[in-house]
């Protein structure tokens, strides 16, 4: 199974990708996974989604390239950008707290999957980056978009173009990452979440709903749309085919 999806004793639930093989890459099946969580999630027994990835040498990879590099054209990325964009969008207006517990390396998707997260814990040492711009496309799941809320423009904006690798510890200071870890994974996301938990879940709804409202407000589904197609366009560019060619020959 690519996913696991357990509910923790603490009243948590904790998604894992489980393709450590692969740095934890998202596929379809995969996507289905966090569909399959973010219902889980909504139901009144569940007070947090945490979403982490198996091993620590990777949280998540981004798309997986193996896979995706069949997806030539405009027509043929759009389906999957834009599936995975309402995935993203759904995750970020969970009416209960989410958790990216990134445990090792986020690359490309996987630093918007944490992007859509409420709140990001990295091990220490870790390096992540929405590194897309050296692949000549941008963000395509709406991780720009979502960024755009949750960083200071010139901060969000330097991220995104310069398309760095960044240290934790960077991270941390721009207000990225919420908090730094060096122990167990789960033992510090627990530590984390320890008074969050002990809230009442209708509290915690309520105020979750004060940025949903406001994200509706602001047209941010609009704005996610828009940078789907904007990235399914640069997809079949002879820049972003080369890449993929280039990325796929390294593998074989």
């Amino acid at each position: 199974m690519s996913y696991s999806v357990e509910k923790q004793e603490k009243g948590y639930l904790l998604f894992t990708i489980n393709r450590s093989e692969k740095r934890n890459a998202i596929n379809f099946d995969v996507m289905d996974g966090l569909t399959e969580a973010i219902k889980r999630a909504s139901e009144p027994d569940i007070k947090a989604l945490v979403i982490t990835g198996k091993d620590d040498r990777a949280f998540c990879s981004g798309g997986d390239l193996s896979v995706f590099h069949l997806l030539q054209t405009k027509e043929e990325a759009y389906p999957m950008l834009s599936k995975m964009a309402n995935i993203l969008y759904s995750l970020l207006t969970l009416p209960v707290p989410t958790i990216a517990l990134i445990n090792g390396t986020a690359i490309g998707g996987g630093c918007e999957l944490a992007a859509a997260c409420d709140f990001r814990l990295a091990r220490e040492g870790i390096k992540a980056g929405f590194v897309q711009g050296k692949q000549a496309i941008t963000t395509g799941w709406g991780g720009g978009s979502i960024l755009t809320e949750k960083l200071p423009v010139s901060v969000a904006m330097k991220l995104l173009m310069e398309a760095e690798l960044q240290t934790a510890t960077y991270l941390s200071e721009i207000g990225f990452v919420d908090a730094l870890y060096s122990d167990n994974s789960l033992k510090a996301c627990e530590a984390y979440l320890e008074k969050l938990l002990t809230k009442d879940l209708r509290v915690l709804k309520s105020y979750k709903m004060l940025w949903v409202r406001k994200w509706e407000e602001t047209k941010l589904r609009e704005r996610i749309e828009e940078e789907v197609r904007n990235c399914s366009l640069l997809w079949e560019s002879d820049a972003h085919t080369e890449y993929v060619k280039t990325f796929i020959r390294k593998k074989q």
